[in-house]
């Protein structure tokens, strides 16, 4: 994983590039919450397409977080918010250090999906929020795959592992978060605002889901 992200880095955008995350970026900007007064992590945080949202929303604190040096490095040229290098599988985090956690379209890289959503509500503290997507079981059953055209011009799959949403109810419940929202956006080839080309044998289904949970405040 850590190899396809330094070949992607080069030529990784800064924003929104494809249709996918169009319709995956407005479901969570729709979830989020009030971000003034927050302490706020971009959990796999990539170039910093959330992290700029989060202090520009005026966050108190605003920070980002990813495995990936090579992107790291596309993130600090975009911004100057505080990066920090590491998994999210164990986040070198305090407990209760965060008000919310953003997590785009990171979870499908791991196998272990109860661990990261664990170590989200672990950093969060009690009434905390994390807002998470991922792409959606329709799309991968649908044969959409997880590829990219690094700077070499050559096309590359990065891993992915599929989550129905059973798993992310019960590594939700697990770690005390409470789901309070879900988004399955449609692809929806009228809409002109969110063009979907290339995405057309897909209408009618979703391809990334948000989900939005609140950590328990009794944990």
């Amino acid at each position: 994983m850590l190899e396809a992200y330094a070949r992607w880095a080069p030529a990784y955008a800064s924003d929104v590039h494809n249709p996918l995350m169009a319709l995956e970026q407005q479901a969570m900007l729709e979830l989020l919450p009030a971000l003034p007064g927050r302490r706020a992590l971009d959990l796999a945080c990539g170039s910093g397409r959330y992290l700029k949202r989060l202090a520009a929303g005026q966050a108190a604190f605003a920070c980002g977080l990813d495995l990936s040096g090579p992107m790291l490095a596309r993130a600090r040229a975009e911004g100057r918010q505080p990066l920090i290098q590491g998994d999210l599988l164990h986040l070198p985090l305090a407990t209760g250090s965060v008000d919310l956690v953003v997590c785009a379209l990171a979870v499908g890289h791991v196998a272990d999906l109860g661990q990261a959503v664990s170590e989200m509500a672990r950093v969060l503290a009690p009434g905390g929020v994390v807002v998470y997507s991922d792409f959606h079981p329709f799309g991968a059953l649908a044969g959409l795959k997880r590829t990219f055209r690094a700077a070499d011009h050559r096309e590359y799959a990065a891993r992915h592992h599929v989550h129905l949403y059973s798993a992310h109810q019960a590594a939700c419940a697990q770690a005390g978060l409470i789901i309070d929202a879900v988004r399955e956006p449609l692809i929806d080839d009228t809409d002109a605002s969110h063009p979907t080309d290339g995405l057309h044998p897909l209408r009618g289904f979703p391809v990334v889901w948000v989900v939005r949970a609140i950590r328990n405040q009794r944990t």
